[in-house]
């Protein structure tokens, strides 16, 4: 039996984009063996309208409780999973792997943690409508159709924007983007990642045109994460934007993390 076959795979949605973005990627690691899921943020519904319809329920949560609750149920799984997440979930999935609830990881445009010190002012543009608004701290907060694209989804047409947005787009929580972006000022930041820890490989996306995680960034969070000595590689997309892991070209991002995979995986409990 291949590794794939007996290993789970969880992925993490990021701020504003529902759990159901990943549903192409689930289709194509089950194709490939892998025991798929896709639980949501604790607050979210089971469907993005359902999401929009309730944003209260996301109030206030941050990046520790969001941590917390995909750390409970990968504790419910018979092995530790590969995690797949993007931008906060992607921080957030290098929370579990250097903490030891994942056996590999796939980190896509994922969000500063505290250390990097590089941020591009085109990202402090982009989140300054949110961490400009102090009173935002403990509530939730919306793209807008156009804010969505000119943050998001730059890389692709307005058409392809509006689908998306349309189909997948939900309130988020304010905090996780506080608690990232002050990370380095606060002792005890929740946005803090442990990267010296033994773990499992770990596989870095960056988009060239990327506003809401500039390359930039992500450069420094893998300068940092390449110090240890498990497999750290990163992967430019210089022509794709935040919203890559669900835009038309997501099959490629797939594709590349499947390879990843197959070639760094370790062997779990009882597989060759």
């Amino acid at each position: 039996m291949s590794r794939a076959r007996s290993r789970p795979a969880v992925f993490i949605h990021g701020l504003g984009m529902h759990s159901s973005s990943w549903a192409p990627w689930l289709e194509l690691f089950d194709a490939e063996g892998y025991h798929v899921s896709a639980p949501g943020w604790p607050g979210d519904g089971e469907t993005p309208e359902a999401t929009r319809n309730n944003s209260e329920s996301l109030n206030n949560r941050g990046i520790a409780e969001v941590t917390d609750h995909y750390a409970e149920f990968i504790s419910e799984l018979p092995m530790p999973p590969v995690v797949i997440g993007h931008s906060i979930g992607g921080l957030i999935a290098q929370k579990l792997l250097g903490s030891g609830f994942a056996s590999a990881c796939v980190a896509i445009a994922p969000a500063q943690f505290k250390g990097v010190l590089t941020l591009a002012p085109v990202q402090l543009r982009t989140v300054l409508p949110v961490v400009g608004r102090p009173w935002l701290r403990t509530k939730t907060w919306s793209h807008t159709a156009e804010s969505y694209h000119r943050a998001c989804a730059n890389g692709i047409s307005r058409v392809e924007s509006d689908r998306l947005f349309a189909d997948h787009a939900i309130p988020a929580p304010g905090l996780p983007l506080f608690q990232a972006g002050l990370a380095n000022a606060m002792p005890r930041s929740e946005a803090a990642v442990d990267t010296r820890s033994e773990r499992g490989p770990l596989l870095m996306f960056a988009g060239g045109l990327d506003r809401t995680v500039p390359e930039a960034t992500v450069r420094s969070a893998y300068r940092i994460q390449r110090r240890n000595p498990a497999v750290t590689e990163l992967v430019v997309l210089a022509d794709r934007g935040h919203c890559m892991s669900a835009d038309h070209g997501w099959r490629e991002l797939g594709d590349t993390a499947l390879e990843f995979l197959a070639g760094n995986l370790p062997a779990g409990p009882g597989e060759t």
